[in-house]
């Protein structure tokens, strides 16, 4: 069970975060978060300066011989992928290695963009399916230990890069923006960080490390979790693998690049009850679904928030446009669960019962044995902004370009697609 704070907790004056934010942010004396504050840079830097300083990074990867790729690039079927390989295929020039770790939990939407994006950048790409039967094993661990349906995927997604690199010595992996940088300003772009094994580790990972898992009270054992050790530092240094962020060169706006990408390369995006955002996690039926429910046990708040604080920030939301959405969003229930139940092999009373022991108290209550209520505090910048969920969905929906995608219901995709050799695009 998650402890509550010891802490005042502030909340920012311009977005919806507050001090309780599992990365961590800061609130300065005008009462505005670090978040907020490193995004103004993105009003300020000279764009032309720093993507020279992008090509100048990248030019002694090219592979002159020609015989081998010039980079590793990390992809999926949802979030900015498309833009991130038009970036490095299309205006920088290179042949990359597109890599896509199966997460299982696949909707049809997101092979067919996967499948649009190979297709459409003529790349080559490598995907890794690990074992289901450890994959499960791995996810029933994780749920019980930590409460994380996701560290599987979250572990895959960033480690078979690294692994890739390594393998075949291609040095330079390029990922898109940095998540502590975009949401709380845990760094400045002008300190151009760049991907590291502790990160990982600390955030991603929420501390656990994949031989973490190993314990005699469990069934996993290390044919289960083998693939998801990061290589040791003698095979990093004599590849010479380094990880660099492209949001630290590019100004980074997820929905105009998405946009840019439905008009210029077919991306396609899906309604979801729990967030406004059309075009983020389209590829997994659990993200914006039952992950999004336990962030809120675990945390306080829903996706939709940091949906929210990044509209806010790039100016086309207000505050309480952005709350209101807040809370007419969060507090949908689950429409997939089952999907995950048949997959994983456990009933529905089992799950609710293993996610009730990471709710957080300082969130939630519990008058009743196995009666959970919300607190004051939960999605407390949203109540604290605005008294009613007043907000016109319509109008938001013109307002943000969010209005032509379809929701993820259909009979057609009530099932877990598996990565196979393509998708019809």
């Amino acid at each position: 069970m998650l402890k509550m704070t010891l802490f005042p907790v502030e909340t920012c004056k311009r977005c919806l975060y507050n001090t309780n934010h599992p990365l961590g942010l800061v609130i300065d004396q005008d009462g505005i978060c670090s978040g907020c504050r490193i995004h103004e840079e993105k009003d300020q830097l000279n764009w032309s300066e720093r993507w020279q300083l992008l090509e100048s990074i990248v030019a002694p990867y090219r592979s002159l011989s020609g015989h081998n790729y010039d980079c590793i690039v990390p992809v999926t079927g949802a979030h900015d992928s498309h833009f991130i390989v038009h970036l490095i295929k299309e205006r920088l020039g290179l042949n990359p290695l597109l890599v896509t770790y199966n997460k299982y939990f696949n909707t049809s939407l997101g092979i067919r963009n996967l499948a649009n994006l190979r297709i459409r950048f003529n790349c080559d790409i490598l995907t890794q399916n690990v074992n289901p039967v450890s994959v499960k094993k791995i996810t029933r661990t994780t749920l019980r230990i930590f409460g994380s349906m996701y560290w599987h995927c979250l572990a895959g997604q960033t480690v078979f890069p690294v692994q890739t690199a390594v393998r075949y010595k291609v040095p330079l992996i390029i990922w898109g923006a940095h998540q502590g940088l975009e949401q709380v300003g845990m760094f400045s772009h002008l300190h151009e960080v760049e991907m590291t094994r502790r990160y990982r580790k600390d955030h991603d990972l929420m501390g656990h490390e994949a031989d973490d898992l190993l314990c005699i009270f469990d069934t996993l054992n290390e044919a289960d979790i083998w693939q998801y050790r990061y290589p040791d530092e003698a095979s990093l240094e004599q590849v010479g693998v380094r990880g660099i962020y492209l949001g630290n060169y590019v100004r980074w706006d997820p929905l105009a690049q998405h946009h840019a990408m439905v008009a210029t390369h077919g991306y396609q995006g899906a309604r979801f009850a729990r967030s406004f955002d059309t075009y983020d996690h389209v590829d997994c039926w659990n993200f914006l679904d039952l992950h999004d429910i336990i962030k809120r046990f675990k945390h306080g708040y829903s996706k939709v928030t940091d949906h929210a604080c990044r509209e806010i920030r790039h100016g086309r939301l207000t505050r309480e446009q952005g709350a209101s959405l807040v809370l007419h969003h969060s507090d949908r229930a689950a429409e997939h669960s089952d999907l995950f139940c048949d997959w994983l092999g456990v009933d529905r009373g089992g799950l609710q019962f293993m996610l009730d022991q990471h709710r957080n108290p300082l969130y939630w209550k519990q008058p009743i044995p196995g009666q959970f209520e919300a607190t004051s505090e939960i999605d407390g910048p949203a109540r604290e902004s605005v008294q009613h969920s007043t907000v016109d969905t319509n109008t938001v929906d013109i307002q943000l370009g969010m209005r032509s995608h379809r929701g993820l219901d259909g009979s057609e995709d009530r099932r877990y697609i598996t990565i196979g050799k393509g998708y019809p695009v």
